[in-house]
């Protein structure tokens, strides 16, 4: 899986030399990043992470336009400095005129959202509740109080917990 990656990488890589005429730094590639975002780049790091799970999920799409969309930011750094925007007109020359691809800022990638625990709590008023993430739950285990804003009494565990 990494190599495809990799060598996509690369040859983005020389398709922005050839283009402007001059070597870049290559950045490290990392499979290690979750949840929403495709890819990043961290400029300060020279580093470029991906999202494993949507690169399975994509593969042809991710290859094509994900990542030519983060080292567009690497090149754009390097070309231009520090100082310019991320997906500003210098990122999006990049995207349009080096790699002939549209400067998408975000992808459409499905994302499979994981299901959470909530657990309700409750007030004086009726017919309303209040469902708590884990964390908030373990700070009122640990003391903490919440109150309601119309009732003013301190919330209370119903019991209840719901999957979302």
């Amino acid at each position: 899986m990494p190599e495809l990656l990799n060598a996509r990488v690369e040859a983005c890589y020389q398709q922005a030399e050839a283009f402007f005429r001059r070597r870049f730094t290559r950045p490290e590639v990392s499979l290690k990043l979750r949840g929403q975002k495709a890819g990043v780049a961290h400029l300060d790091e020279n580093l470029l992470r991906f999202n494993p799970q949507l690169y399975r999920e994509n593969q042809d799409h991710f290859l094509k336009q994900t990542v030519a969309h983060e080292v567009a930011h690497m090149i754009a750094r390097e070309m231009f400095g520090p100082h310019i925007q991320p997906h500003g007109e210098e990122w999006q020359l990049i995207m349009q005129g080096v790699y002939e691809l549209p400067p998408d800022r975000c992808h459409t990638y499905e994302i499979q959202r994981r299901s959470v625990t909530r657990y309700v709590y409750s007030c004086a008023c009726p017919d309303r509740d209040f469902p708590f993430s884990a964390q908030r739950h373990t700070l009122v285990r640990k003391g903490r109080r919440y109150y309601c804003r119309s009732c003013k009494a301190t919330l209370v565990f119903s019991g209840e917990q719901r999957e979302e």
